[in-house]
């Protein structure tokens, strides 16, 4: 596979630039963009018009999400890759939110070209929340057009993907327009406050961060024996790696969020991960890992244990616990607990309502927020344990950086094949460590 690459000084000082410039929003990038920032909110007017890429349950909830920002926000626009979708999620948004969802039947657009026709339609924003391979592609289509934008996670499913996606942040920033990530807990108040003393030193000095998210099998789907290949693996998406990578990028990516958070958004020396698949078998869980384990080591020594899985029966949790010399906090439940005892006993709105009231109130201010730096850390931070796990190597941050494995395909429509297939037994092959070689 070919891909794009750069040297690693020429990383850093890119990455360099773009922390430094995403600081200074107050600044000269800032006072260059405002007009165009004003301009894209409807013409002046007192409605911000916003549309809606990918109509499945995460879209949905954030179009909602979206529309509890204020009663000035319309929905005008959905598209997905299927039409029962586009219909199904404007039904249940008109239940709950009723004129605000102002989508006639000729901006109800499904198919590969859907997302182009919802920014070609005088919105201001666009949420996207469509099948995560194709993020990085819209992503460039909406800041290209002059909108603002709310992005799901993960951001890209490769490297160079997510270097498509650094630039477009960085044009998004001399523009003026907002980029919003979904790692909604940097939103949220409770993580926030409690961040805000772990950084302040209320447990001493980081030792150790421990990450979990162990929860059951993620959206499991049946067949329909009238789909093509290509139209099944569309619909049961979040099981295949080249539509949504692997459980870290969509689950421990909130975790590593946080844990990257800690130790100031700077990068691991190396990882190294264990996993695979003990009891999620059948075409329904396409070529995915059912655990994964990864092990971040930083140059301070501090170590970062993430812990992903998603089998039937099994022991949840979701936590995320940061170990210091002088204590423990641990983030979801507002806790320190060491020579500093503290419980976090303000407001709790939903972090998912918070990060869009953030972004709207950017909108109608002037004053564009940009995600864009650590969105784009924890997405290479989620490929790293993705790339160890696969593999069962360890690797170093610069390496995973340069991994040539790409899953764009040369073009998009309903007549090609997918890059993969099921085997003899109609089930998919996996990654195995050991042999699965690093690209």
């Amino acid at each position: 596979m070919s891909a794009h690459s750069i040297t690693s000084s020429e990383q850093i000082a890119s990455r360099r630039r773009f922390l430094q410039a995403s600081g200074a929003l107050a600044g000269a990038a800032l006072a260059g963009a405002m007009p165009l920032a004003r301009g894209v909110h409807a013409a002046g007017s007192d409605v911000i018009k916003i549309g809606l890429i990918g109509c499945g349950g995460r879209g949905s909830g954030a179009a909602a999400n979206a529309m509890n920002a204020g009663n000035d926000i319309r929905l005008v626009a959905m598209a997905d890759l299927f039409q029962d979708k586009v219909e199904g999620a404007r039904k249940r948004l008109q239940a709950i939110k009723g004129a605000q969802v102002a989508v006639d039947a000729d901006h109800m657009f499904s198919g590969f070209d859907a997302y182009q026709k919802v920014i070609d339609s005088n919105v201001d924003a666009v949420l996207i929340a469509t099948t995560s391979h194709f993020h990085p592609r819209i992503l460039q289509a909406a800041v290209d057009a002059g909108k603002h934008v709310f992005c799901e996670k993960p951001h890209a499913l490769d490297a160079p993907g997510l270097k498509r996606v650094t630039a477009i942040c960085e044009q998004a920033l001399t523009r003026g327009l907002c980029i919003v990530s979904g790692l909604h807990n940097r939103y949220d108040l409770q993580v926030r406050a409690t961040m805000e003393r772990v950084l302040g030193g209320a447990i001493g000095e980081i030792v150790t961060i421990q990450e979990t998210y162990c929860v059951g099998p993620y959206h499991v789907s049946k067949r329909n024996p009238q789909w093509t290949e290509l139209q099944w693996q569309m619909r049961n998406w979040y099981h295949f790696n080249w539509l949504a990578g692997d459980q870290c990028l969509q689950q421990l990516i909130h975790n590593l969020s946080k844990s990257s958070w800690a130790m100031g958004d700077k990068p691991p020396l190396k990882a190294w991960g264990i996993g695979g698949r003990s009891a999620c078998f059948g075409e329904s869980y396409g070529d995915l890992f059912d655990h994964q384990t990864v092990v971040y080591e930083y140059p301070n020594g501090v170590r970062v244990y993430g812990l992903c899985r998603n089998q039937v029966g099994c022991r949840n949790e979701m936590t995320d616990v940061i170990f210091g010399t002088k204590g423990r906090a641990s983030l979801l439940s507002g806790r320190i607990e060491g020579e500093t005892e503290w419980q976090y006993e303000g407001p709790k709105p939903n972090p998912y309502d918070v990060e869009h009231a953030e972004l709207f109130a950017a909108i109608r201010a002037g004053k564009p927020i940009n995600n864009g730096p650590y969105m784009v850390h924890t997405t290479m931070l989620a490929l790293l344990a993705q790339f160890v796990c696969h593999t069962g190597q360890e690797l170093t941050w610069d390496e995973a950086q340069n991994s040539q494995y790409r899953v764009e395909q040369p073009r998009y429509d309903w007549d090609i094949e997918p890059p993969v297939k099921p085997n003899d037994k109609g089930e998919y092959d996996i990654a195995i460590p050991g042999l699965t070689k690093f690209v």
